[in-house]
């Protein structure tokens, strides 16, 4: 019955067929037959008896539909029953099941191989040919194109059901395209949960808890349904220095928000302050800005004037002489007559000139807003002070200023820093979290990591030990299991292999590989120079005069300065984004530049997952190559589909890092390429660009990171670079005695 009602199918399956060969080329046609061949081998080796005109109407179906099959039930839902009536018993549903698999494979590496889509130049209108046909003028063409007696065998039942799936599957592709493009981005939320503790709760309420320490005990977090922490202990003790240390997206950030927000209980007197914001900007001067944080020395003042205002006008009562010599008392107690040197001081080191000071808010741009909410922390002095990667913000010489500063902070630090250096100049214990635990350590990074390892070593030890003694217990079990005389001993040492306690192996965290490809021809010197560049952005101010800087495929370039002295534009210039207004750049003519940007994160679509991310920029790929891309820089599996706004500050950084080196650059430009990433990521990008053959120039204030890449140091000031022969260590050196002299330290 269903071979019978093909026949009738055929000559409208042919008809189309040949409709599209007259609109065709024939090279395309070739391509097209080339594309066929794999499942026509395959219908031929697996049905050699095929009957002809089913086999063209399988091919045909194949040819025309392959466009619409979005897995293999589409495809087995099309040919399969055909395939299981003609083959019989020779073969069951499962083995055709198998068969339109490997067709559908087929389709689909033909799908990516094939970038040529053929289009009617307009619709075939099948009744209106046949109707202006006259069989006399053209007898052959009647073998297409005359018309069939309306009464079909065709099952009527079958072909409405077959139409309706295929309605169905085209408006669900339709609805499931116009939700992807109209759907706005759900951002998953974090949550803490912590186990209730009466006594703690009962202290809390008499208001008998004096003790600035911070225990937080036995707490979950979470962030949408991805566990970060569980059963987890945090103690901070007060007067300490806690850094915090971990594998980007593991929940470092998070953390922070959950304390700061009171999510996690922290005893109601102890005041907390998260450097998280920038300040909004207004019309408050700078230094203002930062005094208005003493609230106790603001509400004091204002008091003050209002009474001086009141006696000044008359409308004293007798008590206002009384109330001035209690505020005046309180204001000496406080030292506010030196709280505007103090706070004139803070902002000095992180950067602010005089000039600056006396700004408003609104005059600042986001970075400096950043360094003002900063100081403003800093002069509040919370009894919890809240950093979140400080540095990154800050040029090499607020970090060392600030380094310097926070070794004499009095109440208690909780910081997040990817900085090893920092991290040595100011922690006195590192806390480690990893495995969804946090684990706390005496002493300062370096200390940490000597005794982590130490750590790791007795664990595994203990491991190893208590495994042999376990293999040892086992061996006399299974030797007497079935003795009568020695049941009461087995017995005894079961109990015993149950009572130990379950000891693991260590498990090593991944080791983080970046690499930059590298496979490219040497070019000759000068690669990049600039020769007697001046630039501006306003007549008055230049930023460059007379500025001469070179670049080769060897070279390793670190550029520092302050904050302001033009080292992104120079960065700008070097790359011909920006033209000076004399001068000469000159780039090699087969150079190919690689961009790292410090604010990279604007560059890219939030909105769409890596993989889409790349497949936008770089079409033309397969899914698989985008993310071997991305698995190259740490974003793999889950995180490669997630939207790109949902990951961590250092997994869009490796984002970043994926785009920035598809195309192969041999020369790279890297604005602080490490805000955001861990201490592993930054130690592989040193040891991807040392072994890469191509030229580095960086802008960076990662110590760490400069001291193991960098052969050459620029430094950015007074309108032009100069090139420090003395390295890190004599910048360094030069930074400090300027705060020496200045009086910051």
């Amino acid at each position: 019955m269903l071979i019978q009602s093909l026949a009738t199918l055929l000559s409208s399956s042919w008809v189309i067929r040949a409709a599209h060969a007259q609109q065709r080329p024939v090279s395309e046609r070739s391509v097209g037959q080339r594309m066929m061949a794999a499942y026509v081998e395959i219908l031929s080796r697996e049905f050699p008896g095929l009957d002809t005109e089913v086999f063209n109407y399988v091919t045909g179906v194949l040819d025309s539909g392959s466009g619409d099959f979005e897995s293999v039930d589409d495809l087995f839902d099309a040919v399969g029953e055909v395939l299981c009536e003609m083959s019989g018993d020779s073969k069951n549903e499962d083995d055709i099941r198998e068969i339109c698999q490997k067709m559908f494979n087929t389709l689909q590496i033909n799908a990516r191989n094939s970038s040529t889509k053929v289009l009617l130049d307009a619709p075939v209108q099948l009744s209106k040919i046949a109707d202006a046909y006259d069989p006399l003028s053209d007898p052959l063409r009647g073998i297409w194109m005359t018309k069939r007696d309306q009464s079909t065998t065709v099952n009527a039942k079958k072909l409405e059901k077959a139409e309706a799936r295929l309605k169905a599957k085209q408006d669900k592709r339709s609805e499931k395209d116009s939700q992807k493009s109209t759907a706005p981005v759900v951002l998953e939320e974090a949550s803490a949960s912590q186990a209730s503790n009466k006594k703690e709760a009962r202290i809390e309420l008499s208001g008998k808890n004096k003790s600035y320490d911070v225990r937080i005990e036995n707490f979950d977090i979470a962030f949408g349904e991805r566990t970060l922490l569980m059963g987890a202990d945090l103690n901070l003790s007060y007067g300490r220095r806690y850094g915090l240390i971990g594998r980007n997206g593991l929940g470092k950030t998070t953390l922070l928000k959950m304390i700061a927000s009171h999510n996690l209980r922290v005893p109601s007197h102890i005041s907390i302050l998260h450097v998280e914001q920038e300040v909004v900007g207004d019309d408050t001067r700078a230094l203002q800005s930062v005094l208005e944080c003493d609230t106790l020395r603001e509400r004091l003042l204002r008091e003050e004037k209002d009474l001086n205002a009141m006696i000044n006008a008359g409308q004293a009562d007798g008590t206002e002489s009384t109330q001035l010599s209690e505020i005046y008392a309180k204001l000496e107690e406080i030292e506010a007559d030196k709280a505007p040197a103090r706070a004139s001081i803070i902002l000095a080191g992180l950067g602010f000139n005089p000039k600056m000071q006396q700004q408003t808010t609104k005059e600042f741009s986001g970075g400096w807003r950043m360094r003002l909410a900063l100081a403003r922390a800093l002069f509040a002095k919370p009894d919890l002070l809240l950093l979140d990667e400080p540095t990154n913000m800050l040029d090499v010489r607020a970090i060392i200023w600030l380094e310097n500063y926070l070794q004499t902070w009095e109440s208690t630090i909780f910081v997040v820093s990817h900085d090893r250096n920092f991290l040595n100049a100011v922690a006195t214990d590192i806390v480690h979290l990893h495995s969804q635990r946090l684990d706390t350590y005496r002493g300062d990074y370096e200390n940490f990591l000597k005794t982590k390892e130490e750590r790791l070593k007795n664990q595994q030890r203990e491991y190893e030990a208590q495994q042999q003694y376990r293999e040892h217990i086992q061996v006399f079990i299974d030797r007497f299991r079935y003795n009568a005389n020695r049941a009461s001993q087995v017995q005894s040492k079961l109990k015993l292999l149950e009572r130990l306690p379950e000891l693991k192996a260590i498990e090593k965290e991944t080791e983080v590989i970046l690499r930059f490809p590298d496979q490219f021809e040497k070019l000759s010197p000068p690669v990049l120079q600039l020769d007697e560049v001046i630039f501006c952005y306003s007549p008055e101010k230049p930023v460059f005069t007379n500025l001469n800087v070179s670049a080769d495929l060897e070279s390793r370039i670190c550029v520092v300065g302050e904050n302001g002295a033009g080292k992104s534009t120079m960065l700008k210039i070097l790359m011909g984004d920006l033209t000076p207004i004399s001068g000469i750049r000159h780039a090699h003519r087969n150079l190919k530049l690689g961009y790292f940007s410090q604010h990279h994160v604007d560059q890219l679509d939030l909105n769409v997952s890596a993989v889409e991310l790349l497949a936008k920029k770089f079409p033309g790929k397969s899914e698989e190559e985008y993310r071997h891309q991305l698995g190259s820089y740490g974003v793999s599996g889950e995180l490669a589909v997630r939207p790109v706004i949902s990951l961590s500050g250092g997994q869009k950084s490796r984002v970043a890092f994926a785009q920035m080196t598809m195309p192969c650059p041999n020369f790279y430009i890297l604005d602080e390429p490490t805000n955001h990433l861990d201490m592993e990521t930054i130690e592989a990008l040193a040891k991807a660009l040392n072994n890469f053959k191509g030229g580095v120039i960086l802008v960076s204030h990662d110590e760490r990171l400069i001291r193991l890449v960098c052969k050459e140091l620029w430094v950015c000031d007074n309108g032009g670079v100069r090139r420090v022969d003395g390295g890190f260590d004599e910048y360094k050196e030069i930074l400090q005695e300027q705060f020496r002299k200045e009086g910051y330290i």
